[in-house]
């Protein structure tokens, strides 16, 4: 929790650039393809001593249809004296998707390993076809068998991930194990500590995907950089025929286009068009894209737009805009477990559209796939993020390959999403040297992967050291920025409300400041004098102090306020006030909005009624 937001430049951000290479973690748009969903229940064994796994490097595969040794890969006795200490026809079951932690009583709190089996047929459209494992998400770590057989490892809680299984899959009856281990890590994406719930499991949509022998692994589709009148697509094939014509479509637009893809599988072209609409919160356009490829098409909805900086402005579309913005953490909180689903991410979404909402940080993690899709409906920008929160391992090669592994795996998911306009790389991470150089290179990562979205973080601020009224933003990675975005808790954990009033900044860039994180507890319900912290008068006087305070701030250009709902933290064990819940949702675990709500919303309304480009 907290923010940033760096970079402005004293003229557009408008070069010409040649196109990024997209990512190629999972298959990209995966819910347009043909799919069988393997989610709903799943049988499961709790594992905390992990005795049920043993790495091949120490034990060589076992391909028989009844695998022998230790690890929980679905055996059965061979007779009555061989021994086999578990059974996952006996076993328990999870809904999947969704968290263990909600589901299950005695698994509230459970940090470990738990085995996953379910068993599914997978008959093929065509013998030549080619058929995809696909999860949309595990936390934190996973290790896949099909039939006895290990695809792989997957490290990373908020990212998809497959694995091809045309060799390995039978038309019927194969066994899918998945061992998931949500333990925190020091080395981890994100470390040790957070705050926010560490829900295990199977979290997000699983698929098995039928593609044919080459078939678009990745694709984007945008405006070329510094134009809004030319499109730029580039598409990614994979297979044993990647040199063979590619054609894209947009039927709207009255658009069509061909290229050749090259002995890498890469297509690139360009169309241009005059007069394209341009999504906004607005006006939300979306146009159906359509690429075909030999055997294969897919289709997929997308916005076209440009986001860019100009001093101390943000442009979309070439005009000022004020991010009028909420944090959003990805929970449901009137059940209180992980959110996954399109109906979750629809419920989320209205209510901060409810409060005026033109734009939400998702915060501190890449949310499921649903949200961006759903808030390019809506007309909702967003911010996404990674989860290199508060203190990592800034030295550590490995920690950083991951971080860069994420960033990319979530870029490439939603990079056809207009709604998306800033890609985060942390959260309220202390300054050091190498800090300085880890947040760095990720933001080269995310610019090399998409150069048509504004790069930020969530920074801190420090106080004069003579004078705790006055608040500086010196932090040395606001240099590398596109917005110089801040977190700040005056009035919560900074002293009391009436500092608010006090406060004079000076600020280091002249760039589009972002306000990613304000904000104060307030159980639902309970009421009392304004002076009274947990009440929802304490949490509303700071809202009506804060606000104005933060429009005399040169170049404020938006805020999203610490956060939308309560969310489950054990960090919060406050007994008739916490409850192992954090508190600064302006929406409580029951749905029901506190007086906060309203005042952020009057303050959206007046400025939507009044918005004017910034002098």
């Amino acid at each position: 929790m907290k923010s940033l937001l760096v970079l402005a430049t004293a003229a557009l951000v408008a070069a010409a650039a040649p196109t990024p290479a997209p990512c190629a973690p999972a298959i990209a748009a995966p819910f347009a393809r043909k799919t069988v969903s393997l989610n709903g229940d799943w049988r499961y064994i709790v594992d905390p001593y992990d005795t049920g796994y043993r790495d091949y490097r120490q034990k060589p595969y076992d391909a028989s249809p009844n695998p022998t040794g230790g690890y929980f890969l679905d055996a059965r006795p061979r007779d009555a004296t061989e021994l086999v200490e578990y059974n996952f026809d006996a076993s328990p079951i999870l809904n999947v998707p969704g968290d263990w932690n909600s589901q299950a009583d005695n698994l509230f709190y459970y940090e470990g390993t738990i085995w996953y089996r379910r068993k599914f047929d997978a008959p093929k459209s065509t013998p030549d076809d080619r058929l995809f494992l696909y999860f949309a998400a595990a936390n934190y770590e996973s290790d896949v068998y099909l039939n006895g057989r290990k695809l792989g490892k997957h490290i990373g809680g908020f990212t998809p991930f497959d694995y091809e299984v045309t060799d390995l899959v039978r038309p019927t009856n194969n066994s899918l194990v998945v061992r998931v281990n949500n333990q925190r890590k020091l080395e981890g994406i994100p470390t040790s500590n957070c705050d926010w719930w560490n829900y295990g499991g199977l979290t997000r949509d699983v698929l098995l995907i039928e593609t044919p022998p080459t078939f678009i692994s990745q694709f984007s589709v945008r405006l070329k950089r510094g134009s809004a009148n030319v499109i730029q697509a580039r598409i990614q094939l994979e297979g044993p025929q990647k040199e063979q014509d590619v054609k894209v479509e947009i039927p709207e637009l009255k658009l069509s286009a061909g290229a050749r893809a090259n002995a890498d599988g890469v297509a690139q072209l360009e169309m241009p068009a005059s007069d394209i609409p341009l999504w906004s919160p607005e006006h939300p356009r979306l146009n159906t894209v359509r690429i075909a490829a030999g055997a294969d098409e897919i289709s997929d909805r997308v916005g076209f737009r440009t986001i860019e900086t100009r001093g101390t402005n943000i442009l979309l579309n070439g005009s000022p805009v004020f991010l009028r913005g909420v944090s959003i953490h990805e929970e449901n909180p009137l059940r209180g477990g992980r959110a996954w689903s399109e109906a979750d991410a629809r419920l989320l979404l209205g209510w901060a559209r409810d409060l005026g909402c033109n734009f939400v940080r998702l915060a501190h993690y890449p949310h499921n796939e649903h949200v961006a899709r759903v808030a390019d409906e809506m007309g909702i920008m967003v911010w996404e993020e990674i989860p290199v929160y508060w203190t990592i391992q800034w030295t550590n090669a490995e920690t950083l390959n991951l971080a860069e592994t994420q960033l990319t795996d979530m870029i490439a998911r939603d990079q056809n999403r207009a709604s998306v306009v800033v890609w985060s790389v942390a959260n309220e991470t202390p300054i050091s040297p190498e800090r300085t150089r880890f947040l760095r290179s990720l933001v080269e990562t995310a610019r090399a992967a998409d150069n048509s979205r504004l790069v930020s973080a969530a920074m801190e601020v420090r106080s004069e050291p003579n004078d705790p009224d006055h608040k500086i933003v010196d932090d040395p990675f606001g240099e590398f920025t596109d917005l110089l975005s801040f977190n700040e808790y005056v009035g919560w954990y900074d002293g009391s409300p009436d500092k608010i009033d006090r406060l004079t900044w000076t600020l280091k860039y002249a760039k589009p400041v972002f306000i990613s994180e304000f904000g104060a507890d307030a159980k639902q319900g309970l009421h009392g004098d304004k002076r009274d912290r947990f009440t929802e008068e304490y949490q509303a006087d700071v809202y009506r102090r804060t606000l104005p305070m933060l429009q005399r701030i040169p170049g404020f250009s938006g805020t999203t306020p610490w956060i939308l709902c309560d969310f489950r933290s054990p960090r919060r064990p406050l007994p008739g006030i916490q409850d192992g819940w954090n508190r600064k949702g302006l929406i409580g675990q029951n749905g029901l909005k506190k007086e906060a709500f309203t005042v952020l919303k009057d303050f959206y309304q007046s400025i939507a009624a009044t918005a004017q480009p910034k002098p």
